[in-house]
């Protein structure tokens, strides 16, 4: 016979039980007694179930050791991102500093590398200059329409003229060495006594006031040359009626001149020179005005120029190079490729030197 279960759930022994049946037989008053049939069917049920310890009133129950693994995989999370910082700082940079971080806070927005420095042969390397057009090809002309006493073919001809003025005074690879602007001034109405007075004085005694710099671009063929052919532009003409029925012509552009010292080396330091000009032009009516045919009276010039020298004027501009260069960064900065803003150099202006925030 098994062993026997008690109303707690706890085992009796083989002799236990047999002294219990003898106790029971012979009548003992304290011999335990046989348990009820429920008592019995709970003492069964208890004994298939796992043991449990039994909850104590205000016990202690001792803390579970805490488990490793989740150390171990946070571990191994920061590991990774350490990997990715040193491999890819940039992208950890847009990632935490979102869209709207400044720019000089990003790696992208560093200093130009010497790869991007012009050099003889790319002389508009890491300019913005460098996508613009070259020469006429960057300067637009609008289309021609019947404007006070000129028809719509007569304006067409004024317009390509002014652009010829252009091409004549800040393009000429002769007047771009220090040469006469000839064709240039041959465009301009010889009875204008103001800009004939100009004319007269500026090449032989330059000042502020009579500056050939003021209509014609120039450099000084011992001291500066132009690196390559190409000069880019960007700008464009416009026209109205002017007062007396005049064809009033607006050329607002800008010109990027690349230059070294004249007897540079191949790797010798080169500089851009950056002009931009606004003349208003006047195709004067000559029942109202006297003039000559095929030529224009100037109404204004104005110019605003970075990286063309400071001092006293000389006819030409004086690109800055090594010492002289550093010394000119004492002026106002400006962003030469600022087109959104007025031009503000001319006959009215005072003098100052500007330094370009970019070349």
């Amino acid at each position: 016979m098994g062993a026997g279960t008690e109303p707690d759930g706890s085992s009796r022994s083989d002799e236990e039980w047999e002294r219990f049946l003898r106790e029971s037989v012979a009548g003992t008053a304290d011999a335990p007694k046989e348990p009820s049939a429920r008592a019995r069917d709970v003492a069964k049920r208890l004994s298939t179930e796992p043991a449990r310890e039994p909850e104590s009133w205000r016990g202690y129950t001792p803390a579970r050791p805490e488990r490793r693994t989740s150390w171990y995989v946070v571990g191994l999370l920061a590991s990774l991102v350490l990997l990715v910082v040193a491999l890819v700082p940039g992208r950890i940079v847009d990632l935490f500093g979102g869209a709207d971080s400044p720019p000089e806070a990003r790696p992208s927005q560093a200093a130009p590398a010497a790869s991007q420095r012009p050099t003889m042969d790319q002389p508009f390397r890491g300019s913005p200059a460098a996508g613009w057009a070259s020469g006429t090809a960057g300067i637009t002309v609008p289309k021609a329409g019947a404007v006070g006493w000129m028809s719509a073919a007569e304006v067409e001809r004024a317009l390509a003229r002014s652009r010829d003025f252009l091409v004549a005074s800040s393009l000429d690879p002769g007047v771009l060495r220090g040469g006469s602007p000839e064709k240039a001034i041959a465009l301009i109405n010889p009875h204008q006594k103001d800009v004939q007075d100009l004319l007269a004085s500026a090449f032989r005694t330059p000042s502020e006031k009579n500056d050939p710099l003021l209509l014609f671009s120039r450099f000084q063929p011992s001291r500066t040359r132009l690196v390559g052919d190409v000069v880019k532009t960007q700008g464009q003409l416009t026209y109205r009626e002017g007062e007396r029925g005049a064809l009033q012509v607006t050329a607002d552009v800008t010109f990027v001149y690349p230059v070294t010292r004249a007897d540079a080396g191949g790797d010798d330091e080169i500089v851009r020179t950056i002009v931009r000009r606004e003349l208003v032009l006047n195709w004067d009516d000559p029942g109202k005005v006297v003039t000559e045919p095929g030529t224009f009276s100037i109404v204004s010039y104005k110019y605003d120029m970075t990286n063309g020298g400071c001092g006293a004027p000389t006819g030409y501009f004086t690109p800055p190079f090594g010492t002289d260069r550093r010394a000119d960064e004492a002026g106002t900065e400006v962003d030469p490729y600022d087109r959104g803003t007025p031009v503000g150099r001319g006959e009215s202006s005072g003098d100052g030197c500007a330094r370009a925030t970019r070349s």
